[in-house]
């Protein structure tokens, strides 16, 4: 797939690493324009390339991979959603230093991304570990569990496909609303490192 991240720090690097490795091609924007990335493109390689935020939005999937305060901004700058896969990495904090949380009532943070997208397929993932738990970019690598909550089964079974194509273990939550709430900051689930070993498949009955 063609990935396009929207934002270009340790989230969207980590990730980018693990996709080009699997095969993919990478996208990289971020608000200050192409050219403050060239470099992190040369070092990341063959299959990636920086572009402005709508030709990161234009691509297979778009990962957000902005701070929360910087959210509507980057989803404003698109435009048009429509028919998008959105991944959502963000997690909902009012101040990075010190950390706060922000309101976490009411409706999740993705649901509110996806107010902020109209039209897009938004799936939340990525979210609740940090990024270097996950620098390992070995064949050997642990595979690490990512969460995937969404409403639209067709996006959500793309993520978790992608999840697993880069080495990684996909668990589907369920809803933005249900399953979102499970894996937002202030969530069970943010911040629980848990390694696939072994999963128990039931024999269909014909």
């Amino acid at each position: 797939m063609n990935i396009g991240f929207i934002g270009a720090g340790p989230v969207a690097q980590t990730l980018a690493k693990h996709a080009l490795l699997a095969g993919h091609q990478v996208v990289l924007s971020n608000s200050r324009g192409p050219e403050s990335l060239t470099a992190l493109v040369a070092e990341l390689g063959s299959g990636a390339a920086a572009g402005t935020v709508q030709e990161a939005a234009k691509q297979d999937l778009v990962v957000l991979a902005v701070k929360w305060w910087n959210v509507q901004a980057a989803l404003f700058s698109v435009g048009d959603w429509a028919g998008r896969i959105l991944v959502d990495t963000s997690n909902r904090v009012a101040s990075a230093q010190p950390l706060m949380l922000g309101d976490i009532t009411g409706r999740t943070s993705s649901e509110i991304i996806a107010d902020l997208a109209p039209g897009a397929k938004v799936v939340k993932a990525f979210n609740t570990v940090p990024m270097h738990w996950i620098s390992d970019f070995s064949s050997s690598k642990r595979k690490t569990v990512f969460f995937v909550s969404g409403d639209d089964a067709g996006a959500k079974k793309t993520v978790s496909d992608f999840i697993e194509e880069i080495g990684f273990c996909s668990l589907d939550l369920g809803s933005l609303a249900e399953g979102g709430r499970l894996q937002q900051t202030g969530g069970p689930l943010v911040g629980v490192n848990l390694t696939f070993n072994e999963r128990f498949v039931l024999p269909t009955i014909d």
